[in-house]
């Protein structure tokens, strides 16, 4: 990508910028930040942005109440198990987990990353020791987190009486993610709709990142149609009691695991609801620097509020007397405030922060330590909004551009090329000694032979036509084993050795033992071992590359 250089109206230049990333970076540290720290942001809205906010991957936040399948759930996009993840009915996961790519799997407790200047999560240590010893980091080589990383939480809880149990301000630490991560996925439970306090907390703190909310009726193969039917409708009744949003919310409905589906009746239904939400996964690293400047210019309008905000309250303070009294009438009066600050300045009433939470937090403020307005400040604030922003516009169009182009998220259940959820003991992995050289075992070692009798009684059953099953044929009794589509889909990429759509005897019986494996709780191969392969398809692949056989 060429270097650009950016003009501003007052005639000054930005540095030159190769990304749209870079471009921001130099706008928040030269034009809002000063702004921050004149109104002191960081002690009533969120911290200041550094270097390591700007350039992570675009980050994933799976939550839901305990027991929703949030784990299972991310298992299931990276097909893999990650250190730290554990599986069960009661609430399992006690842990904030940040999941990012490494070269070697490991883990990072909360202490030691909150000072990594390399990770975007060194503003969470103000939340202090009680959290820090709650959230970690997994480090694994997963292709998936190549792309993005994916944050796991604690499950929301139930019980009134355990809302103190956590020792940290729960609805906080998700508020924080909530405004740093791209995509905020809420899983909910077929058999679970009943909304906590907690819940209802939480909701709260998502205010403001709607936007970003992608919401998940999980295990939906546990019921059937009918059920299905009143189960959406009493969960969209729900959500929208804790949202309070004219809008409806966009649910995803399916069951996010490789287990055999409980019942199958909606199994088109799941399928496409996956590939829609898959589909907008996708899309994040794409739409990556869209969301970076989108971010800065909602984080510059809450600015501008605030300071008129700050300004406004130290202009109405006296200088000597009564400064309580009129302190308590300023923070009481508020919401008019605001108000009459929309209409002098005309500022949207969205760009507003929380009256109550801002109330809150002037209580502990001392009023007259505010700083009056400046209007070079402001002016440099108005030009960043006005100007600058619009002039990133093009260099963001060459972006999307190019990212076009680009796959997107790859890997796991995205492609189908993870090397599957269990590693141990997983009998794909029976490399023989001369696997490695590319040299195929000898046919009396293929490992499905000793079942193919029982394979080649089905497949018969099934009427090949000139010694194949077409895709219908196959795909009908693959069904029938009520594994979720996009597993069948990989075992059907797998099995078609050469590639025509069709399934002989050897390539059925593979099949057969492919899905038995899986239904074993195996995983998947990333791509077919060379002790899999067909004996005819080992003569054919010998010959095509025989010297002697070709002219």
């Amino acid at each position: 990508m060429s270097l650009r250089r950016v003009k501003t109206k007052s005639g000054k230049f930005l540095e030159e910028v190769q990304t749209v990333t870079e471009g921001l970076k130099t706008l928040y540290r030269k034009k809002l930040l000063p702004l921050e720290k004149y109104y002191g942001f960081s002690d009533f809205h969120s911290p200041s942005l550094e270097d390591a906010d700007f350039d992570n991957k675009p980050m994933i936040l799976v939550m839901g109440q305990y027991s929703t399948g949030k784990t299972t759930f991310i298992r299931y996009l990276l097909e893999q198990d990650f250190p730290g993840g554990r599986v069960g009915p009661e609430p399992t996961t006690d842990s904030f987990t940040a999941i990012m790519h490494g070269d070697t799997e490991g883990i990072i407790p909360g202490n030691a990353l909150v000072v990594d200047p390399n990770k975007p999560f060194r503003k969470l240590n103000p939340f202090g020791t009680a959290f820090l010893n709650r959230f970690q980091c997994a480090l694994l080589p997963n292709q998936v987190l190549e792309s993005i990383s994916i944050i796991d939480t604690p499950g929301i809880l139930s019980g009134v009486k355990r809302r103190q149990s956590r020792g940290y301000d729960f609805p906080a630490v998700l508020r924080w993610f909530a405004e740093h991560v791209d995509r905020i996925i809420l899983l909910c439970d077929a058999h679970k709709l009943e909304l906590s306090d907690e819940f209802s907390r939480t909701i709260t703190a998502l205010r403001g990142n709607e936007d970003k909310l992608r919401v998940v009726l999980n295990k939906a193969d546990m019921v059937d149609s009918q059920q299905l039917m009143r189960v959406y409708g009493a969960l969209m009744w729900s959500l929208g009691k804790v949202f309070r949003t004219p809008e409806v919310l966009r649910v995803y409905i399916g069951s996010f695991w490789s287990s055999p589906l409980k019942i199958s009746d909606n199994r088109r239904l799941f399928q496409q609801e996956e590939e829609d939400l898959f589909a907008d996964i996708q899309n994040l690293p794409r739409n990556a620097a869209l969301r970076k400047l989108n971010d800065l210019v909602k984080r510059a309008r809450l600015v501008r509020a605030h300071a008129h905000v700050i300004s406004y309250l130290k202009q109405e303070m006296p200088l000597v007397f009564h400064r309580d009294n009129k302190k308590r009438d300023l923070i009481y009066n508020l919401p008019d405030i605001f108000t009459r600050i929309q209409q002098l300045h005309q500022i949207s009433p969205g760009d507003f922060p929380d009256c109550a939470k801002m109330q809150e937090r002037l209580m502990s403020q001392d009023f007259t330590k505010f700083k009056s307005l400046k209007p070079k400040l402001m002016a440099t604030l108005d030009e960043l909004l006005s100007t600058d922003i619009a002039m990133l516009m093009p260099l963001l169009r060459q972006e999307e551009l190019e990212a076009a182009d680009q796959p997107g998220v790859q890997g796991g259940a995205f492609l189908g090329t993870g090397r599957g959820p269990f590693f141990e003991g997983n009998p794909f992995l029976q490399i023989g000694p001369d696997e490695e050289n590319g040299d195929f075992p000898d046919e009396e070692d293929w490992v499905v032979k000793k079942d193919k009798a029982k394979y080649d009684e089905i497949f018969y059953n099934l009427s090949p036509n000139e010694g194949k099953l077409s895709g219908t044929k196959a795909k009908d009794w693959m069904v029938s084993t009520r594994l979720p589509n996009s597993v069948l889909g990989r075992i059907w990429k797998l099995s078609d050795v050469d590639r025509d759509g069709m399934l002989d005897d050897e390539e059925f019986a593979l099949a057969s033992h492919l899905i038995e494996i899986k239904l074993e709780g195996f995983g998947l191969p990333p791509e077919l071992p060379a002790h899999l392969v067909p004996p005819s398809k080992r003569r054919r692949k010998s010959s095509s590359t025989d010297p002697s056989q070709t002219a």
